[in-house]
């Protein structure tokens, strides 16, 4: 049985796309994403948040399917960090929310 590196590799070549997910031997862990949206319309604003599917999370933002988003469509993904842990990646949300997480995103994002 081919890696799991090994049938994104044949996905890849087929132009198949096939979830990020890690090795771990015995099973595949997926990854937990923290991103960060920018507006294209508004570019002063961002929105900071936590999912598991990048791509369908971008979809419902810019159709308008998040009441905090829908008035500064479109979105644009500035910055996406993966987590295998979901705890950590919430406690990355959690701080990127705050005071010095806005400052932390100023200067390295």
């Amino acid at each position: 049985m081919p890696s799991v590196a090994g049938r994104e590799v044949e996905a890849a070549k087929e132009g198949r796309r096939v979830p990020a997910l890690r090795d771990y031997g015995w099973q595949a862990v997926p990854f937990h994403y923290v991103y960060i949206l920018r507006s294209a319309s508004h570019p002063e604003q961002a929105y900071v948040g936590l999912t598991g599917d990048l791509k369908a999370r971008l979809a419902k933002h810019n159709e308008g399917g998040s009441p905090h988003t829908s008035k500064f469509r479109p979105w644009e993904i500035e910055t996406a960090v993966a987590f295998t842990s979901r705890d950590k990646a919430a406690a990355f949300e959690t701080y990127l929310k705050s005071g010095s997480g806005h400052e932390f995103r100023r200067r390295h994002f």
